[in-house]
């Protein structure tokens, strides 16, 4: 979730929209009614090859944040499957580590780009997109055929929550390409050299934590400092199991007093006893990569992050690391979610621009990358699990993609997911700044509640920013 040279994280755990609120594209931009969401161009004939009416000649422009995956996947993968169909139609490639400075002005001028990997620190904000009229409906691209079969449509071939979580005012409007698998990670090969034993419960997990501690080996606990999103993320998860999934609904629709639930207040306890006593020394000054490989050189045992890690530390990890990852441990046995629970959830958000010159090759392009063959070679490249159904069958995958695939297959439907850090940029920067604190010891899981619960109160009580319902 860096600010780094090497930055890498998505829209999940990491990124800072640089726009602050919903609106904020619409004041730099001519306030004139959206267009139609065709584009500025009338499309061709329509067919069951062709079901958008894609000009075969016509440009397009496609924008990869440049993070951890890298941007070699499009290149290579991506646009050569694109142009197998449209081969007299050019491909603007691009890419940056700075989607919002590079492309908001774009936005505002009114010539946007097709294809955009919103993505990384410094995303785009998706409400105010979204508000401005500047997301292409992708409702046709569900309700087409897949690449793959046409007797199959995209909807069908894709998992139900990347519907669920890119639609913005009733449209289908972002499309979450990875699937993002949330865990505690380890080296197998250091659990099983030295007998440790996956926790399952609390009480395990910080007896764990004192055996690694007393060993002198190395530190029991880390977690990206400089990004405190990272924490955020198990300490939410902990709480969605100990209350149940309607916590997290509850925070994302700015219920009242939804911050500071008895499960909110319980699960934040449990993690500051970790920030106080488990942390490998030096945690709060240091970004993801520094931490990540610090584990990889084996001076710390676990930390917190998505299965987008063995991909991003493939430079540093050993051979033989064997990454691995195990769901947040049973707080109690009356925990009303059981143990595998896992935060699941899409990330890595395309979108096609309405405004652009061609959104029907837009919508033609993320078709092609929701292929099985594009979904799987992108897998394979990158270590990591798209959103693509089977997109994996048949093909060897790294210890760390198949340790989350199987930790996804056991949760079962027992997956949860929040989306107030992407509909409300003010209060993803008041969480991530209290996270924080309380893990250095500057806040107590009392105050560190109530200051995140006063800023949500604040954004509901603000009628200038638009709210956003589960």
């Amino acid at each position: 979730m860096p600010h780094t040279p090497r930055i890498s994280r998505r829209e999940l755990l990491r990124g800072a929209a640089l726009v602050p609120v919903a609106g904020a594209l619409a004041a730099c931009a001519t306030p004139a009614a959206p267009p139609a969401s065709s584009g500025s161009a009338a499309p061709v004939a329509t067919s069951a090859a062709n079901p958008f009416g894609v000009a075969a000649d016509k440009p397009l422009e496609v924008w990869i944040f440049d993070g951890g995956f890298g941007q070699d996947y499009a290149k290579n993968i991506h646009q050569p499957l694109f142009k197998t169909k449209y081969p007299k139609a050019e491909i603007k490639h691009n890419a940056t580590k700075e989607i919002t400075k590079v492309l908001q002005p774009r936005f505002a001028g009114g010539n946007p780009p097709e294809v955009i990997d919103n993505s990384g620190a410094n995303f785009i904000d998706f409400g105010a997109l979204s508000q401005d009229g500047q997301l292409q409906d992708l409702t046709a691209l569900l309700d087409a055929p897949s690449w793959d079969d046409p007797n199959v449509k995209v909807r069908d071939s894709i998992d139900q929550s990347v519907i669920d979580i890119g639609t913005y005012d009733g449209k289908f409007s972002v499309l979450g390409y990875v699937n993002y698998i949330h865990g505690i990670w380890y080296s197998q090969k250091v659990f099983r050299d030295n007998g440790w034993e996956i926790p399952k419960t609390w009480d395990d997990f910080l007896k764990l934590c004192e055996t690694i501690k007393k060993s002198g080996k190395m530190a029991p606990f880390t977690y990206a400092g400089k990004f405190p999103q990272y924490l955020y993320e198990p300490l939410l998860t902990m709480a969605a199991k100990i209350g149940g999934n309607e916590v997290l609904v509850n925070i994302d629709n700015l219920e009242d007093g939804a911050w500071t639930t008895e499960a909110m207040k319980t699960a934040a306890t449990a993690w500051a006893e970790v920030g106080a006593k488990y942390l490998m020394e030096g945690t709060t000054g240091l970004d993801h990569v520094q931490t990540q490989t610090a584990q990889n050189k084996y001076k710390v045992a676990m930390l917190p992050s998505g299965s987008w890690l063995e991909n991003e530390q493939k430079t540093t990890t050993p051979a033989d690391f064997e990454y691995g990852m195990f769901p947040i441990p049973d707080f109690t046995g009356s925990d009303k979610m059981p143990y595998g629970t896992r935060h699941t959830q899409p990330g890595e958000n395309f979108i096609v621009s309405a405004r652009s010159a061609n959104p029907q090759g837009g919508m033609e392009y993320l078709r092609a990358m929701l292929s099985k063959k594009a979904a799987g070679d992108f897998s394979a490249l990158v270590r990591t699990m798209t959103v693509v159904k089977g997109a994996t069958e048949g093909r060897d995958i790294s210890p760390g993609v198949t340790s989350a695939s199987k930790a996804v297959t056991a949760a079962g439907t027992n997956t949860v997911y929040y989306r107030w850090f992407n509909w409300y940029g003010q209060l993803k920067d008041e969480a991530i700044a209290a996270t924080g604190e309380l893990m250095s010891g500057g806040l107590t899981p009392d105050k560190y509640l109530e200051r995140i619960q006063k800023k949500a109160d604040e954004i509901k009580n603000d009628s200038s920013i638009k709210k956003y319902k589960r």
